[in-house]
């Protein structure tokens, strides 16, 4: 079947613009009206008082007035134009977009831990209390660490939290650092953490083998560097192998190893990060535990410490007394706050995330969780050696890769580009790979699997990736206009970027 010009099949025109159980979606502005409500509310008088005094509205806000069936079928409708993963394969390099076991669902709606409030009484919430105690012990034993923060909410808000950690301990010894390296081959929002805590951010080069260049990072370790980011596997897929070395250099020069958690998944079970020499690692549990993701919330970004930074740990933390009792560490407990830099946020963390990653952890076991390891690895591998023939794989000789594979546009031709296979990898049925990053490869395409996806569906997808690389080796123009099966087709993405319409025009 070829595709019409405006992306529908060849064939009759309809009279609502819809396609079968596609439906073309208004907005609500052109659903509802501004004068009627689905709700019914007893009239408001004028002149009833109002305790907004100078605040309150003085003109209609516009919205409109929807019934609850136009309101659930919007949505409803909506919600099929999108994809997750319980639609399909998501193979977003750097991402671990894996399963969400439905256990780990009906163990966080339990009432108790559903319904509890951050101002309950410590007696009251005994067992939240407990479950942060024992996710925490679990995260320090399969990363090797003395500590772990649970409060910081998000993976970029751990890292901010490992940062201040750092900085509190410098400062704690008077001595004022300046500047944070960030290898090149590290996770995206490193370089962004250090610059908004206020340090001075240097690259470190990448080796042609996909690793840090160790000689480059040697020779720029100074009194000013208070630390290294180093995101390990890196996000060309590889193993640093000389972390070990890494953490002692920085260490002789007085700074600490800051390690980014976002690919665990590739070594839970297998390695220790507080065995290579790590000082603080912050941990998605997304990522690698199976929470939701994000989408702005809700996240959780637990952060291990090491001995040396473990006394400048946020507040609050859970502590269990000789009875079997916990309580948390608030900063009113001045005989026990020691050095801390103070708070993340207000409270302690996300309930919900830690119901779902504890049982994650208590389902699998510790044999269990090496497997997930083990499975990842070997998935990513499975991609990288059935695609390097066809694709350029320019660290596909840098011995195995771990969670992810990484590709390049190399030798596309006519004008083709990564954007133009990821599009056409939409109207194959698949959310499209990391595409442009890591910058170190140009036209760069990561793929991670996870170790949720069976062999049968990988191959599925090798078959279709396989296919549209052909279609960009060749020069198929069509390719250059795809998505043509999707919702919309493809956007002047640059516009959209610099002219943004953010308001709706009737």
């Amino acid at each position: 079947m070829i595709a019409s010009e405006d992306g529908m099949h060849n064939g009759p025109a309809t009279t609502t613009g819809n396609r079968a159980l596609m439906l073309e979606e208004p907005l609500l502005f052109e659903i509802g009206r501004s004068d009627v409500t689905g709700v019914d509310l007893p009239p408001v008088d004028a002149d009833a008082p109002t305790r907004l005094g100078a605040l309150g509205r003085s003109e209609a806000i516009g919205l409109v007035g929807l019934t609850e069936p136009e309101t659930v079928r919007h949505y409803t409708r909506l919600s099929r134009q999108n994809y997750g993963i319980d639609l399909g394969f998501f193979p977003l390099g750097s991402c671990t977009m894996k399963h969400n076991p439905r256990l780990n669902e009906k163990v966080a709606r339990l009432p108790g831990f559903a319904d509890v409030h951050p101002l309950s009484p410590q007696n009251a919430v005994q067992g939240a209390l407990d479950v942060i105690h024992q996710l925490g012990g679990w995260l320090c034993t399969l990363t090797g660490m003395p500590a772990v923060a649970m409060s910081p909410k998000a993976g970029a808000h751990g890292e901010l939290c490992g940062i201040l950690a750092i900085r509190a301990a410098h400062e704690a010894r008077g001595d004022a650092r300046e500047v944070v390296l960030v290898p090149e081959s590290a996770h995206g929002t490193n370089p962004a953490t250090a610059a908004f805590a206020n340090y001075r951010v240097e690259d470190i080069p990448a080796t042609p083998e996909g690793r840090v260049d160790v000689a480059a990072l040697k020779a720029r370790l100074g009194p000013d560097v208070a630390a290294v980011m180093i995101t390990n596997p890196n996000t060309c897929g590889l193993f640093e192998k000389d972390f070990r070395e890494i953490a002692d250099a920085v260490h002789a020069a007085g700074g600490y190893v800051y390690c980014d958690g976002a690919n665990f998944n590739a070594i839970v079970g297998k390695v220790r990060p507080g065995d290579l020499g790590v000082d603080a690692m912050h941990i998605n549990l997304h990522k690698t535990f199976s929470t939701p993701h994000g989408g702005g919330g809700p996240g959780s970004g637990p952060v291990v410490l090491s001995e040396a930074l473990a006394p400048y740990a946020p507040l609050p933390f859970v502590r269990q007394q000789t009875d079997g009792t916990f309580y948390l560490v608030e900063e009113e407990n001045r005989e026990e706050r020691g050095p801390s830099f103070g708070r993340m946020t207000a409270f302690h963390g996300q309930m919900g995330m830690f119901t779902r990653a504890l049982t994650y952890m208590l389902s699998h076991g510790a044999d269990g969780l090496k497997q997930v390891a083990e499975d990842a690895v070997l998935n990513a591998n499975y991609i990288l050696r059935s695609m390097e023939d066809i694709l350029h794989a320019p660290f596909a000789g840098s011995g195995p890769c771990m969670h992810e594979a990484l590709f390049g546009d190399k030798d596309f031709t006519g004008g083709l580009s990564t954007l133009d296979v990821a599009k056409g990898l939409i109207d194959e049925g698949y959310h499209p790979m990391t595409v442009y990053f890591p910058l170190v490869v140009h036209g760069a395409m990561l793929v991670e699997p996870t170790e949720t996806e069976s062999k049968a569906t990988i191959d599925q997808f090798i078959t279709a990736f396989r296919a549209v690389v052909e279609r960009a080796l060749a020069g198929d123009e069509a390719l250059k206009q795809a998505p043509y099966y999707a919702p919309r087709r493809r956007l002047d993405e640059t516009a959209a970027a610099r002219k943004p319409k953010l308001a709706f025009e009737g």
